[in-house]
């Protein structure tokens, strides 16, 4: 049985928050830092199943997550659950972000999802994943070959002044 299913950014702040049993709106909260506090100091390349926190059942209850970018997807479940499918469950969330972005529909066409979700875990898994983004944005901006760096940023009424970056 799903006891939990916590949504939130890197930085613990809940995005969609769902109880399957009743607990009081303090203990919610601290059940929330428990868990993040648990899911985001483990490395990428672990095993994304942990013993739940001492908050929501503890070694009776299992943790199964995956951090997509800056959110991190957390079922709690109880032993009856298998960890591969609440896996499998969780990347049905992500493939919502395929289908809908910014509160607008952007695509209904089942095989245009599913092949943007393909192509997006060939990219991940040719690529490093998310933890080489930063990397590949720098190589990104390095090859651009504009003819000189812009000083100034204009987006509708927002205006950034970029700062003197020494050349690459």
């Amino acid at each position: 049985m799903i006891k939990a299913i916590l949504i939130f950014n890197n930085h613990g702040k809940p995005r969609l928050i769902r109880f399957y049993e009743y607990f009081a709106e303090d203990l919610q909260q601290q059940i929330i830092r428990e868990t993040f506090h648990l899911v985001s100091k483990r490395d990428d390349n672990v095993c994304n199943f942990l013993e739940g926190g001492s908050l929501i059942g503890g070694s009776d209850y299992k943790l199964i997550y995956r951090h997509y970018a800056t959110l991190y997807f957390v079922f709690c479940v109880d032993s009856s659950e298998s960890e591969l499918g609440i896996l499998d469950l969780i990347q049905v969330h992500y493939i919502l972000q395929e289908v809908v972005m910014g509160g607008m529909v952007l695509e209904t066409n089942m095989n245009e999802i599913v092949g943007q979700v393909e192509l997006q875990n060939r990219m991940e898994k040719s690529e490093g994943g998310f933890s080489a983004a930063p990397a590949r944005a720098v190589s990104a901006v390095k090859n651009m070959n504009l003819p000189e760096m812009p000083r100034n940023i204009n987006i509708g009424d927002i205006n950034i002044k970029v700062p003197s970056l020494s050349p690459f």
